[in-house]
């Protein structure tokens, strides 16, 4: 009878043991699955250094899903002015496709310089907010632009007029010293303009 009894004890204990096993593994699996709702896979390295788990805006804060909620309402506006900004450069740089001619035809005039060296001034300001509003946005709950899709269009166009903003100043830099790479420049300039139209449309799309 005690040998039964202890029998008892010990697949009791076995029972409970597994038991405790099972809900402590299911509570690291449900803490598991909501950080991973927390933030997505693949996150820009400014998000996470500004927006991740124990980013610069955290203040040492746990994120939590509250917290998420108030990132998606920040991200919303940042977004929004990031579209708004992308629409005020577009405009500067159809200025400058109208003006940029313009002083080519005759260099040594006085107003135009002083519009394009403006409009130019304008359109580089617009345009590092604009990316400045998308790269430090807080990131989305979940990566949902696999395959080829409009946002991912969006995001190649942006590293191509990037690189053409880039080259289109450090030519225009240059230009001043050495005529010669007009063209470079202005061809620089229209793909820069041509890609960064081509960003805005396909979010349209």
């Amino acid at each position: 009878m005690k040998y039964l009894l202890h029998i008892l004890f010990m697949v009791t204990g076995v029972i409970n043991g597994t038991a405790q096993t099972d809900s402590l593994l299911s509570s690291l699996q449900d803490s598991t699955t909501t950080q991973q709702t927390l933030f997505p896979n693949k996150m820009l390295f400014t998000q996470r250094l500004l927006w991740g788990e124990h980013g610069w805006a955290r203040f040492g804060k746990a994120v939590t899903p509250a917290v998420r909620v108030l990132d998606m309402r920040i991200r919303r506006k940042m977004l929004v002015a990031h579209q708004v900004l992308g629409f005020v450069t577009l405009a500067g740089f159809i200025g400058q496709a109208i003006v940029g001619p313009q002083l080519y035809a005759d260099p040594h005039n006085k107003s135009t310089k002083s519009l394009h060296s403006t409009l130019a001034a304008t359109v580089n300001t617009t345009y590092s907010l604009t990316a400045l509003m998308s790269l430090f946005a807080p990131p989305p709950m979940i990566n949902r632009d696999k395959g080829i899709t409009s946002i991912r269009l969006h995001k190649w166009l942006a590293v191509a007029h990037l690189s053409g903003m880039v080259a289109t100043n450090i030519l225009a830099a240059a230009l001043e010293g050495n005529p010669s790479i007009r063209p470079y420049h202005r061809a620089a300039a229209y793909v820069t303009f041509a890609s960064f139209a081509a960003a805005i449309i396909v979010l349209k799309l």
